[in-house]
């Protein structure tokens, strides 16, 4: 009787890296345009294969972080975002990418990398809604990222990652309102935010003008968990009212 002997399909791995920081109060994601097929110079979100078989994950994720941004370990927040593999994602084959979630404050003007023709910080919202294609499944990538932060802003310290070293409570309060999309109360939030003990804590006797009266400079506190939770405003819809029509 005839045995059918079995082998594993080939199967490509590759990390992606969603890239967010704040410029001039937007949220902004790193996009490169590509240099090489498939889907030459259409943007898409940096990465790339595994340099050799014993690459672990988390190594690739770094060193394309790195190539795209000059940025190291210890400079960055960086988690693993997601797996994608749906069969038909990659013209070149079957290719599943692990894609991480970088965050950061500040970043520079970025610089493309070799197999890139350009690199460019664009709004969050400009993929989001379409305006701007994406190559592969990569629009899903980033709105998947988008909002792990958008709810990881309600329960933990996460948007301290978006602030420098030192930073004051409307600072703050413009990462909250950069990455949730919507205007915040500002007594309501400095409210909420003093309330959760150990979310920040005053840097001293510093402080940063601001065109008006000085403000108080904060760094992130010990904790990491938000209680109570900073619940992320639910959006404000009208519908209009047609029960008068006719009279």
């Amino acid at each position: 009787m005839q045995v059918d002997v079995w082998s594993p399909p080939p199967v490509l791995l590759t990390v992606d890296l969603v890239i967010l920081t704040l410029r001039e109060g937007r949220l902004c994601v790193l996009l490169v345009e590509r240099g090489e097929d498939p889907f030459q110079g259409m943007l898409a979100l940096p990465g790339g294969f595994l340099n050799h078989a014993g690459e672990e994950i988390l190594d690739a994720a770094y060193r394309e972080l790195s190539e795209e941004t000059a940025l190291v370990a210890g400079w960055v927040h960086l988690e693993q975002l997601a797996t994608y593999g749906d069969a038909g994602r990659d013209p070149r084959g079957r290719v599943v990418s692990v894609a991480h979630l970088a965050i950061a404050p500040g970043l520079p003007e970025p610089v493309a990398g070799t197999d890139a023709m350009d690199a460019a910080w664009v709004p969050a919202e400009a993929v989001l809604s379409g305006e701007v294609e994406l190559a592969f499944d990569h629009r899903r990538i980033v709105t998947d990222g988008i909002e792990r932060a958008r709810t990881k802003l309600e329960s933990s310290a996460l948007a301290t990652a978006f602030c420098g070293e030192f930073f004051t409570i409307a600072e703050l309060q413009q990462v909250y309102e950069a990455v949730w999309g919507t205007e915040l109360d500002t007594r309501n939030f400095y409210r909420k935010v003093q309330a959760v003990k150990g979310f920040i804590i005053p840097a001293g006797p510093g402080r940063r003008s601001t065109g008006g009266r000085p403000a108080r400079l904060y760094r992130a506190g010990p904790k990491t968990v938000l209680f109570p939770p900073l619940i992320r405003p639910v959006p404000f819809t009208t519908e209009e009212d047609t029960s008068g029509e006719g009279e």
